[in-house]
């Protein structure tokens, strides 16, 4: 088995906590990098049941500094960065009339501007290793957009754009980039629905019933995969056959 190093933001909430035991899962020789805001309490409680084969770092996704410090602090460590995946998100819902300034500019800072800066903080080494996987976390949202959404959908929609575009840019070189976008998964993002709120969302699906957070992860370990190769600018929903 070969080392691999995995990068993953937004890594304490329920999606990043499932991307990062699907790898954890996948192979003894993966080492999986955990980038955390503010909260790490899951995050801190997965390194220590993982001892030396996952890490904790502090990475503030806006921050291209910070994106600086902390591709280097894995290098420093490993001298190599195999996976990206850009989980990390903000939702602030309202509608436009009523939309504060600020509200806009935080989430597309975080959805948006925070995969511009990861992909650009690894791709240096990710060239220079002429191999690499990038996953960015897009969303429904960004194909089938809501009512009350317009700030994060526009971000999420924004990150496909990037992603197409950036797998053209490097394809040649053994580098792919896709998203995956979740549709209505059993997360703290939907904690606040009511019974009713809950049964209403489960019958815009399908399939009936919300995803499980491993149904997205699978999703993003398998285009992290070297059987993935021949995939790349690609939009893989993960919704229950809504869209």
């Amino acid at each position: 088995m070969s080392l691999r190093v995995i990068l993953i933001t937004g890594a304490n909430g329920g999606l990043g906590q499932a991307i990062a035991q699907a790898f954890l899962q996948e192979s003894l020789a993966n080492r999986v990098w955990l980038a955390v805001r503010a909260r790490r309490d899951h995050a801190d409680a997965l390194v220590k049941a993982n001892p030396d084969r996952c890490f904790c770092l502090a990475l503030d996704v806006t921050s291209p500094e910070r994106w600086k410090q902390a591709v280097a602090e894995i290098l420093a460590r490993h001298s190599r960065i195999d996976v990206l995946v850009n989980n990390a998100g903000r939702h602030e819902d309202m509608l436009l009339g009523t939309m504060p300034l600020s509200s806009w500019q935080q989430v597309l800072a975080t959805n948006l501007d925070g995969v511009f800066h990861g992909c650009q903080a690894v791709l240096p080494t990710m060239i220079s290793q002429r191999k690499g996987r990038i996953v960015n976390m897009a969303s429904l949202s960004a194909l089938l957009a809501p009512a009350g959404q317009t700030n994060y959908a526009a971000a999420k929609a924004g990150v496909i754009a990037l992603t197409q575009s950036l797998a053209k840019e490097i394809a040649r070189i053994g580098i792919t980039v896709n998203a995956v976008c979740p549709g209505y998964v059993e997360t703290e993002a939907l904690a606040h629905l009511t019974g009713p709120e809950r049964k209403a969302a489960e019958m815009k699906i399908p399939m009936r019933r919300l995803g499980r957070p491993a149904e997205v992860a699978a999703a993003v370990r398998f285009l992290a995969s070297e059987e993935s190769s021949y995939i790349t600018g690609s939009a893989m929903k993960v919704d229950g056959g809504i869209l």
